[in-house]
């Protein structure tokens, strides 16, 4: 559990510097700042206001403050860079924390060293773009990894491709963690019980095998791919659902083979995972996804992508089952064809696969770490630096 000291050094104020407001980024923010809350630190969360990461950060009892930021560079660049700066100097923090790509420039465009600064990519925004984009995307993350006095990656594979991208910086890895006490298995009777709650499974024969994807509708999850190996997999009767929304939605409806439900955004998808036989998640990129860990500490077996994360994810026993090459729809078939057909298999997954989530994936191990980085980067830098005095920090 999260450290409760109130020492002045425990009391930190922390500005999280946030652009993606749904998904993965937003989750695990909410996540620190609820533990932040609780040991005492003093959050500052500074998003977007659309989407539902501002209402769950201020329901964890954290601050919330507008920062309105597009997701890809452009003309407002300079504004948001301004605003960033603006808001640093209001809050005084003693670290800024800037997650993924576009808060990363940002907020380092902002503070360049002036604060103890912490930048998470949550996957490597290069990975996504290709042609002379992608070289630009990593000539900034080169040059801008001076201004970063710690690049957190969450996983190992995430950090060894930033290396070999030649980002020269002070690494640390602290794997994204979960929620345990709400991420567990169901029961004898979960799989029927979630079924038969679950409005999109209307008219689904209850023993048909259920294979569901979580994640954002979105070229980087990979749902396009997974449709072309769905008309490949051999598993009479079988369905495949998709939960989630984003801005492929209508193309993948529109190309959706027969057997494919797609469920919409759910703000709980534990009854999902539940009622899943298998859960796929055939992305492009990561940098250690979050879905797969829920279902593995929920006692389903997933099937994966070979992308940043996945490996690390999975106990080692799992690997020539759970594991594909990404991009690559025929093998992703038969690997849902071999899981689907073999229900002691998914067993024994299912034993193994909770048993890692449970020993190396808990959400307070995760937030701990994060909270001992941020103290050594305020002792390493209160001997050389003053700290900002714009104004009388006052309790908030």
């Amino acid at each position: 559990m999260l450290q409760k000291s109130f020492t002045e050094e425990s009391r930190l104020t922390v500005l999280h510097l946030v652009q993606p407001v749904e998904g993965g980024v937003a989750r695990v923010v909410t996540d620190l700042v609820t533990a932040q809350v609780r040991a005492g630190l003093r959050p500052v969360v500074a998003c977007p206001p659309d989407g539902s990461l501002a209402a769950r950060a201020a329901a964890a009892g954290a601050r919330v403050c507008v920062w309105p930021a597009e997701r890809a560079p452009g003309a407002r660049l300079g504004r948001e860079v301004a605003t960033a700066g603006r808001l640093v100097r209001a809050y005084a923090p003693d670290v800024v924390h800037a997650h993924s790509a576009k808060a990363g420039l940002a907020g380092r465009l902002a503070v360049r060293n002036r604060v103890p600064t912490v930048f998470q990519p949550h996957a490597w925004s290069f990975e996504a773009l290709e042609g002379r984009a992608a070289d630009a995307a990593v000539a900034w993350e080169r040059f801008g990894a001076r201004w970063s006095d710690r690049i957190l990656c969450v996983s190992e594979s995430e950090r060894r491709a930033g290396q070999r991208a030649g980002i020269a910086a002070r690494w640390s890895v602290i794997h994204n963690g979960i929620d345990l006490d709400r991420f567990r298995p169901g029961g004898r009777d979960a799989s029927a019980s979630a079924r038969a709650a679950l409005p999109a499974l209307a008219g689904v024969p209850a023993g048909a095998p259920l294979v569901v994807c979580v994640g954002r509708l979105s070229r980087q999850k990979g749902q396009d791919i997974l449709l072309e190996a769905w008309r490949l997999t051999r598993a009479h009767g079988a369905r495949l659902v998709l939960v989630g929304d984003g801005p492929s939605t209508a193309e993948l409806r529109r190309t959706a083979p027969p057997g494919v439900l797609f469920a919409g955004a759910s703000r709980d998808v534990r009854p999902w995972l539940h009622a899943a036989d298998v859960v796929v998640l055939p992305s492009r990129w990561e940098g250690m996804a979050l879905a797969p860990l829920e279902a593995m500490a929920c006692g389903t077996p997933v099937l994966l992508t070979d992308v940043d994360g996945a490996r690390e994810s999975l106990p080692p026993g799992h690997v020539p089952h759970c594991l594909v090459p990404p991009r690559d729809p025929r093998a992703l078939a038969a690997a849902l064809t071999a899981l689907l057909a073999d229900p002691a298999l998914r067993a024994e997954l299912s034993r193994t696969a909770q048993g890692r989530a449970r020993s190396r994936f808990d959400v307070s191990r995760t937030a701990d770490a994060v909270l001992r980085l941020y103290q050594e980067l305020v002792r390493q830098s209160r001997p050389m630096t003053s700290r900002p005095t714009t104004r009388k920090r006052t309790e908030r």
